[in-house]
């Protein structure tokens, strides 16, 4: 199921160090069928991941996506530059379990993966979790509220 509005499409930003788990994650969208817009980087040439997080932050942010993923080495510099954006919350995510937590308790919006420290194939099992879990609120929901 499918807990994102499936109208808009995902935002999706890598750096070089991201770039390889973010091809199998465009392979798990395309597989279901999830519209995406790709915001780069399309090969493994050494770039700032700013670069690519502002746009995907700013997509969420506008309404123009339904979710973000963010991939880089350490998914540490993706996840500050995008929860320097207001209404961000920006999760990094290291298996499942932790993606899950990150949509239920959070109401994370952006999914960032370290690409250095997770398998091949775990990244498109995240993303998976991240776009079928959802927001449980209740008492989680005052606390994302005073994230501001």
């Amino acid at each position: 199921m499918f807990v994102f509005d499936n109208n808009k499409p995902v935002a999706i930003g890598c750096d070089h160090a991201g770039f390889d788990r973010k091809e199998e994650v465009l392979g798990l969208l395309e597989s279901k069928g999830v519209p995406y817009k790709d915001y780069g980087t399309h090969n493994r040439d050494s770039v700032d991941y700013p670069d690519f997080a502002h746009p995907v932050s700013e997509a969420v942010k506008r309404g123009e996506a339904s979710f973000g993923i963010l991939l880089c080495g350490s998914a540490n510099g993706v996840a500050i530059t995008a929860n320097k954006h207001a209404g961000i919350r920006a999760a990094i995510c290291w298996n499942e379990e932790i993606t899950a937590l990150a949509r239920k308790h959070n109401d994370a919006n952006i999914i960032c993966i370290p690409a250095r420290f997770v398998a091949s194939g775990t990244s498109a099992s995240m993303v998976d979790v991240f776009m079928e879990t959802a927001f449980e609120g209740g008492r989680h929901e005052n606390r994302v509220k005073k994230i501001g």
